[in-house]
């Protein structure tokens, strides 16, 4: 990345994940700097990944090349707004704030290069997905360092239109949540058929992972991936018949549209 000077504003969950990504990528530490109004937190990203920690957003983003915002989405426009004259010039501000359009921003912080980023928790692991969307401010240089960011927490995808956050949103932002979901489900039916509940969860959680990998290792489609397991006749068809009977792949339409119907609302309503 050659380097650029990093500031996080905000030094949360995730922005301690794209630091310690970053930091595993070579990184040097003295290249980033984080702010929050924790000195717990300061004192804690400091500890961990040897980077230099301030109080003050403005003294943060001084000289700054990238500015991450990484604060809840609440508190956005009052940060931003006490930002707005600190901000060096040419900066990049990458937000991984959910629901805060490119607008919104441009608005409380000035004409701005704006990236919009939508990670999931996975990030945590640097097993994340994010999509990414850039203003036409941005240039490909830029493109590349944004990029380059959310690729040190795992898979980074560009989107030509912003209201596809939405759909992002709702497919990967909020998915790990419909996994678990079905997790949960799946071991209290395996409690059901008197399995102890550790053994069921145990093996919930290895069927999930291993899934997983064979999706994404495999090549091969996840319809393939789930005809070449069915047997006609066997114990899979007879539970995906449920499923099917039940409405499942109807049912998971709705609950993704649901998801992208609330994500543009919050958008309308943060962003004011």
């Amino acid at each position: 990345m050659n380097s650029p000077r990093i500031a996080f504003v905000g030094a949360g969950n995730m922005a301690a994940s794209l630091i310690g990504g970053l930091r595993a990528q070579g990184v040097p530490a003295s290249a980033l700097v984080a702010s929050d109004p924790g000195a717990e937190q300061r004192q804690r990203i400091a500890a961990e990944h040897g980077i230099a920690t301030v109080e003050s957003n403005a003294l943060a983003v001084a000289g700054a090349d990238v500015v991450v915002l990484a604060v809840k989405p609440q508190v956005m426009k009052a940060v931003c707004q006490d930002l707005a004259a600190h901000l060096p010039d040419q900066a990049l501000i990458v937000s991984i704030a959910a629901g805060i359009t490119c607008a919104s921003l441009e608005r409380w912080l000035g004409e701005r290069a704006v990236v919009r980023c939508m990670p999931n928790t996975p990030s945590l692991l640097r097993q994340g997905v994010s999509g990414l969307y850039a203003n036409p401010r941005v240039n490909a240089a830029q493109r590349q360092q944004a990029e380059q960011l959310l690729g040190a927490v795992g898979m980074a995808l560009w989107l030509d239109e912003e209201q596809l956050i939405d759909a992002v949103t709702a497919v990967s932002g909020s998915g790990p949540a419909y996994f678990f979901l079905l997790m949960e489900a799946m071991t209290a039916a395996g409690e059901q058929l008197g399995l102890p509940r550790e053994t069921a969860a145990a093996l919930i959680l290895q069927t999930a992972l291993g899934a997983a990998r064979m999706a994404c290792e495999s090549g091969v489609e996840a319809a393939e991936l789930r005809r070449r397991v069915t047997s006609p006749n066997g114990t899979t068809e007879a539970a995906i018949k449920a499923f099917q009977a039940g409405g499942f792949e109807a049912l998971v339409g709705q609950a993704l549209t649901a998801a992208a119907r609330r994500s543009a609302e919050l958008a309308e309503q943060l962003g004011q």
